[in-house]
């Protein structure tokens, strides 16, 4: 069983295995789709900057309830909210590097097939951690 300080740990942890997991199945069963999202990104400066302010929201919503670093689970919680606070503000600020990182990773139905899988996996490790572990607080 995971030990963790916080029931908040655990729900964020189930929510985000959720989202994590969803993601993968989206990656897997329709690879192109990856791609194609990326490509609308780069020909839209308005949907990157609307997408970059939702990040960034949620980025620092996430970080102010739970910016926890006392075990491995509330560590890995933490790290999400700050990913996607970065993430938002680089999509903000610098979109253009960003972009070819994420058009990289998906440029082919392989590399997404490689990317959903490592989805799924760890959506269902956030899931697991998150439903089977233990609050002490």
């Amino acid at each position: 069983m995971i030990e963790t300080f916080s029931v908040l740990t655990l729900q964020l942890a189930k929510a985000y295995g959720i989202y994590v997991f969803a993601t993968g199945l989206v990656g897997l069963t329709a690879p192109d789709r990856w791609r194609l999202i990326m490509e609308d990104f780069q020909r839209s400066p308005a949907l990157t900057y609307v997408t970059a302010v939702i990040a960034f929201g949620l980025g620092i919503a996430l970080v102010m309830l739970h910016n926890s670093w006392t075990d491995p689970l509330a560590i890995v919680v933490s790290l999400v909210g700050w990913v996607i606070l970065v993430e938002g503000m680089l999509l903000m600020a610098a979109p253009e590097g960003l972009m070819k990182v994420g058009a990289a990773i998906v440029g082919t139905p392989g590399r997404s097939r490689l990317w959903a899988v490592f989805a799924l996996i760890a959506g269902i490790a956030l899931l697991v951690a998150g439903a089977a572990g233990h609050a002490s607080a």
